[in-house]
């Protein structure tokens, strides 16, 4: 499945969770953290777990973010994920800020039988500086997750782009050694379209999968800027079908294995087969 645009809906809000496919977000993000108040995280985790423990929607990767898992909030999320039937795809396991957590909640999920993969959510100055041993910590590890609200918070950051690029571009890089995909913090200026379109398409220029959304209507933008064109789905094509012949042209421009890999990443994105 395309994982594109990433939708945040707070736990305490059940009726929303069936809405997010239909809204056209690949990924649906039920939050037990921060959108739920400490006097609601009870009721919000269970309303979670019961939706978790339904049927799948098959349109749709549902997943879980738990509060940080060295709280006591965070360790009963855990526990109520393994002792329930609740069957999400992702946990999103925010404050990653070492390859130890994410080992401990595997073993916490193997040892109960859990399919979930784990998303780790880098938000801290600790976090992107064990980048690259937390994108390797676990075969469980699906998605790195940038986090630009709380890092700039830890930096004492602007936050905008341009004072968290070298932040961006770790976690990029990090998740390339390992071969995973990298999702992008949302955009928060919920009324800024223009803001939106151009962020997001500075994230897909530098390698982001995907980007996250806190509102349905920030959806479509995300969804069109990290879906290949069809001009760039065709031209991944014939790239790919010189490159079978070696080193050779394409509108002028040289065809070597590096370009013949971003080609196969193009066709990746928009859904395409690959050709042998």
């Amino acid at each position: 499945m395309q994982r594109r645009s990433w939708l945040f809906t707070p736990a305490t809000k059940p009726e929303r969770f069936d809405r997010a496919a239909e809204a056209g977000a690949d990924v649906l993000i039920i939050d037990l953290e921060d959108a739920v108040a400490p006097s609601a995280k009870a009721t919000a985790r269970q309303a979670a777990l019961d939706w978790l423990s339904g049927p799948s929607d098959s349109r749709i990767v549902r997943v879980l973010r738990i509060n940080a898992p060295n709280t006591v909030f965070g360790l009963e999320d855990l526990l109520g994920v393994v002792q329930s039937d609740a069957q999400p795809d992702l946990i999103l396991v925010p404050k990653s800020d070492s390859a130890d957590i994410l080992r401990l909640i595997d073993g916490l999920l193997s040892r109960s039988g859990k399919m979930a993969r784990l998303v780790a959510l880098i938000e801290t100055a600790n976090g992107v500086a064990a980048a690259e041993a937390i994108a390797r910590a676990t075969s469980r590890l699906d998605s790195l997750f940038f986090g630009a609200a709380d890092l700039a918070a830890d930096l004492g950051a602007e936050m905008a782009w341009d004072p968290l690029l070298a932040a961006r571009a770790r976690v990029v890089n990090a998740a390339a050694l390992a071969g995973l995909a990298v999702v992008d913090s949302p955009f928060f200026a919920l009324g800024e379209e223009d803001g939106l379109r151009a962020e997001a398409a500075a994230a897909a220029r530098m390698g982001f999968t995907g980007k996250a959304a806190i509102h349905p209507r920030q959806i479509a933008t995300i969804n069109q800027t990290f879906t290949p064109s069809a001009e760039q789905v065709e031209e991944a094509r014939r790239i790919l079908v010189e490159n079978v012949k070696g080193v050779g042209v394409v509108d002028g421009r040289m065809i070597d294995e590096a370009v013949a890999r971003k080609a196969r990443r193009v066709l990746s994105a928009a859904g395409e087969p690959i050709p042998k």
